[in-house]
């Protein structure tokens, strides 16, 4: 059987015993290194996808010199349209059992862009919030009837409270931060388990114009350890790196007056 294989969803594909990860939005470069960390630890059967085949095909050929022994699934396809992800979830799960699950897409929007044009506008909230959530949905009611498996969804920290300079962005994080809550809350009393991941402003290529402002930047090394850390520990909720919880709890507590004379 090949390592690296590309599927239609219409491909059958033979099951293996090995853990099952599924990531959503592979050519994030978060995502990329989460599975640079899976592929570490144990041979697995990962699925990677994503609208660039060509990225998602390099990502693979690396993770495959990393392991060998791992299964290396490529899928191009486009996740915003809710029947495109209902169909994406379900040909996935019909090959069997997800273990694990990282919804890891999504676009860092130009505010000012967001302001005037309602297309803009429209695209980051959709992108950023409303594909996530809708994949986080068909992936946990898949894994409900079999009362097995982990979602973790990146958020942002920009979700925790709305600020004049992302707040479309914020807007569609604080999206999934209400919507992963609620899941969590269903999911109380079962085995599938949702975690969310609240990063702070991490060293990528969507925050290359920050870093070129000379913006203090995480290592997504260390953001993608802490990912997988928190799930392996079914955490409900990590901020990473870890600091920005105690900064956001401070934030989110200014009051108004004083946060409608920051510029931030």
């Amino acid at each position: 059987m090949e390592e690296i294989v590309e599927e239609t969803m219409e491909e059958t594909v033979v099951e293996t015993t090995k853990k099952r990860i599924v990531i959503i939005g592979a050519t994030s470069r978060i995502a990329e290194h989460c599975a640079r960390l899976w592929v570490r630890d144990e041979a697995i059967d990962l699925t990677l996808v994503g609208r660039n085949e060509a990225k998602l095909q390099q990502i693979a050929s690396d993770l495959h010199v990393r392991n060998s022994e791992s299964i290396i699934r490529v899928l191009a396809t486009r996740f915003i349209d809710p029947m495109d992800i209902q169909h994406l979830v379900e040909g996935i799960m019909t090959q069997g059992a997800v273990d694990l699950v990282l919804i890891a897409h999504g676009i860092l929007p130009d505010q000012q862009a967001c302001q005037q044009q309602l297309v803009d506008n429209y695209e980051a909230l959709v992108i950023n919030g409303v594909s996530p959530v809708m994949c986080a949905e068909a992936f946990v009611t898949e894994m409900e009837k079999v009362n097995h498996g982990t979602v973790a969804i990146i958020g942002s920290v920009a979700g925790d409270r709305g600020r004049k300079t992302n707040y479309v962005y914020g807007a569609a994080k604080g999206l999934v931060n209400r919507y992963v809550q609620g899941l969590q809350h269903r999911l109380a009393k079962t085995e599938v388990k949702v975690v969310l991941v609240k990063p702070g402003p991490t060293d990528t290529p969507m925050t290359a114009e920050y870093k070129a402002n000379g913006m203090p930047l995480a290592c997504v090394k260390g953001v993608a350890q802490d990912i997988v850390d928190a799930i392996e520990k079914k955490k409900f909720m990590v901020y990473t790196p870890i600091k920005w919880r105690l900064i956001m709890k401070v934030f989110c507590n200014l009051p108004r007056f004083i946060l409608h004379k920051l510029e931030v």
